[in-house]
């Protein structure tokens, strides 16, 4: 990137604002709060047999309500599903091992979004406007005539949606938060349901 390329210049800033914002918001979290399942039958990341932290598989598209999401699974999906995955699109035919894996503690899961987010950059960065406004071309399959601009605004359109969910939900834990609620059912209870999380591709979750 030079002077010269006011496109990468602009993305990166956002991109290291988002970046800041998720991660001032993920300090000092607790194990806990990491886990933390506020409602029934949450999609997070699991101890599996052989000893490793998994993240549960996304939800199938048409599953209402989307199921809500815990911190840990959040991190994940940014870190590893995001901007992790979308390494491929760049030529990164690393082997990655298994997708799913995710550090089972706060301290962990945050370095590695950390770390993520730094290889990311760096792939977008290498590009300048030039390569940001091409196409990505056969290795993106069906969104090989997008181009990597579009892609680089994908993964920050999902890093800020999901980051902003994971600092509310820390305030919620913070500020005692009982789980499900009063049961909206009963009458005088307020009913606390909200619209689900529909997104802009892939399967909602919340």
């Amino acid at each position: 990137m030079t002077t010269s390329d006011p496109i990468t210049r602009d993305l990166l800033e956002t991109l290291d604002d988002v970046r800041t914002r998720t991660l001032d918001r993920l300090d000092g979290l607790t194990d806990a709060e990491y886990l933390w399942q506020p409602v029934a039958s949450c999609v997070t990341v699991r101890k599996a047999a052989d000893g490793m932290f998994r993240a549960d598989p996304r939800p199938a598209a048409d599953v209402r309500p989307a199921p809500f999401t815990t911190i840990a699974w959040r991190t994940w999906h940014i870190g590893a599903d995001c901007l992790r995955g979308y390494g491929r699109f760049f030529g990164d035919d690393s082997p990655s091992g298994d997708r799913h894996r995710w550090p089972g503690t706060a301290t962990e899961g945050v370095q590695v979004l950390s770390d993520e987010w730094s290889r990311f950059r760096a792939r977008v960065a290498s590009l300048g406007d030039d390569g940001l406004l091409r196409p990505m071309g056969r290795r993106a399959g069906a969104f090989g005539h997008e181009s990597y601009l579009l892609l680089a605004l994908h993964a920050l359109d999902e890093a800020a949606h999901h980051g902003a969910e994971i600092g509310v939900l820390r305030d919620l834990h913070l500020h005692g938060f009982a789980g499900e609620g009063p049961d909206p059912t009963v009458s005088g209870t307020p009913d606390r349901s909200g619209p689900t999380d529909q997104g802009p591709r892939g399967p909602a979750t919340q």
